[in-house]
Protein backbone atom coordinates (compact mmCIF):
# COMPACT_ATOMS: atom_id res chain seq x y z
CA UNK A 1 0.00 0.00 0.00
CA UNK A 2 3.04 2.68 0.90
CA UNK A 3 4.51 0.92 -2.08
CA UNK A 4 1.65 2.51 -4.39
CA UNK A 5 1.70 5.61 -2.77
CA UNK A 6 4.95 6.76 -3.19
CA UNK A 7 4.96 4.91 -6.70
CA UNK A 8 1.97 7.53 -7.39
CA UNK A 9 3.12 10.43 -5.51
CA UNK A 10 6.80 9.72 -7.76
CA UNK A 11 5.00 10.33 -11.03
CA UNK A 12 4.13 14.21 -9.94
CA UNK A 13 7.36 14.49 -8.91
CA UNK A 14 9.92 13.34 -12.05
CA UNK A 15 9.10 15.62 -14.50
CA UNK A 16 9.66 15.71 -18.52
CA UNK A 17 10.85 18.47 -20.54
CA UNK A 18 10.23 19.22 -24.25
CA UNK A 19 11.79 20.98 -26.25
CA UNK A 20 9.42 21.92 -29.22
CA UNK A 21 11.55 24.15 -32.09
CA UNK A 22 10.73 25.64 -35.51
CA UNK A 23 14.12 26.84 -37.09
CA UNK A 24 15.30 28.29 -40.19
CA UNK A 25 16.97 26.60 -42.09
CA UNK A 26 17.35 28.40 -45.34
CA UNK A 27 21.08 29.18 -45.70
CA UNK A 28 24.12 27.15 -44.59
CA UNK A 29 24.53 29.27 -41.73
CA UNK A 30 20.86 28.53 -40.57
CA UNK A 31 21.30 24.34 -41.35
CA UNK A 32 24.75 24.45 -38.77
CA UNK A 33 23.01 26.53 -35.99
CA UNK A 34 19.80 24.07 -35.96
CA UNK A 35 22.40 20.80 -36.28
CA UNK A 36 24.62 22.36 -33.36
CA UNK A 37 21.04 22.59 -31.54
CA UNK A 38 19.61 19.44 -31.98
CA UNK A 39 23.53 17.88 -30.97
CA UNK A 40 23.49 20.06 -27.97
CA UNK A 41 20.24 18.47 -27.22
CA UNK A 42 21.27 15.31 -27.55
CA UNK A 43 24.43 15.60 -25.62
CA UNK A 44 22.05 17.04 -22.45
CA UNK A 45 20.59 13.54 -22.42
CA UNK A 46 17.26 14.79 -25.03
CA UNK A 47 16.17 12.09 -27.26
CA UNK A 48 13.56 12.70 -30.34
CA UNK A 49 10.01 12.60 -30.09
CA UNK A 50 9.58 13.75 -33.42
CA UNK A 51 11.47 15.81 -35.97
CA UNK A 52 11.14 19.37 -33.90
CA UNK A 53 10.12 17.64 -30.61
CA UNK A 54 12.99 16.47 -27.92
CA UNK A 55 12.00 15.20 -24.89
CA UNK A 56 14.32 14.20 -21.46
CA UNK A 57 12.95 12.18 -18.34
CA UNK A 58 14.05 14.24 -15.12
CA UNK A 59 13.86 12.56 -11.65
CA UNK A 60 12.40 15.82 -9.74
CA UNK A 61 11.33 19.40 -10.60
CA UNK A 62 14.86 20.55 -9.63
CA UNK A 63 16.95 18.90 -12.19
CA UNK A 64 13.94 19.38 -14.72
CA UNK A 65 15.43 22.95 -14.17
CA UNK A 66 18.42 22.42 -14.27
CA UNK A 67 18.16 21.19 -17.90
CA UNK A 68 15.81 23.47 -18.92
CA UNK A 69 18.63 26.65 -17.92
CA UNK A 70 21.30 24.77 -20.54
CA UNK A 71 18.59 24.28 -23.15
CA UNK A 72 18.54 28.58 -22.84
CA UNK A 73 22.21 28.61 -22.82
CA UNK A 74 22.33 26.64 -26.02
CA UNK A 75 19.46 28.55 -28.23
CA UNK A 76 19.80 29.92 -31.51
CA UNK A 77 19.94 33.05 -32.66
CA UNK A 78 17.23 32.56 -34.70
CA UNK A 79 13.79 30.74 -34.87
CA UNK A 80 11.11 29.44 -32.07
CA UNK A 81 11.69 27.53 -29.18
CA UNK A 82 9.41 26.65 -26.45
CA UNK A 83 10.33 24.54 -23.18
CA UNK A 84 7.69 22.71 -21.69
CA UNK A 85 8.07 20.48 -17.88
CA UNK A 86 5.79 18.16 -17.95
CA UNK A 87 4.76 15.40 -14.75
CA UNK A 88 5.73 11.84 -15.23
CA UNK A 89 1.68 11.33 -14.80
CA UNK A 90 0.99 14.03 -17.37
CA UNK A 91 3.16 12.37 -19.79
CA UNK A 92 1.79 8.68 -18.92
CA UNK A 93 -1.75 10.46 -20.41
CA UNK A 94 -0.61 10.87 -24.10
CA UNK A 95 -2.23 9.13 -26.58
CA UNK A 96 0.00 8.59 -29.31
CA UNK A 97 -0.88 7.28 -33.24
CA UNK A 98 1.32 6.21 -36.28
CA UNK A 99 -1.39 6.95 -38.43
CA UNK A 100 -4.90 6.17 -37.37
CA UNK A 101 -3.56 3.36 -35.17
CA UNK A 102 -2.82 3.91 -31.69
CA UNK A 103 0.58 2.38 -30.18
CA UNK A 104 1.53 2.59 -26.93
CA UNK A 105 4.16 5.17 -26.04
CA UNK A 106 7.49 3.82 -24.62
CA UNK A 107 8.56 3.74 -20.82
CA UNK A 108 11.89 5.36 -20.49
CA UNK A 109 14.76 2.93 -20.00
CA UNK A 110 15.88 3.80 -16.14
CA UNK A 111 18.36 7.01 -16.88
CA UNK A 112 21.21 6.89 -14.15
CA UNK A 113 22.52 10.48 -12.55
CA UNK A 114 25.28 10.85 -10.90
CA UNK A 115 25.44 13.65 -8.51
Amino acid sequence: METDRFSRLNQYRSMWVLVLFDLPTETRKDRKAATRFRKDLLDDGFSMFQFSIYMRFCASRENANVHTKRVKMCLPKHGKVCIMQITDKQFGMIELFHGQKEVETETPSQQLELF
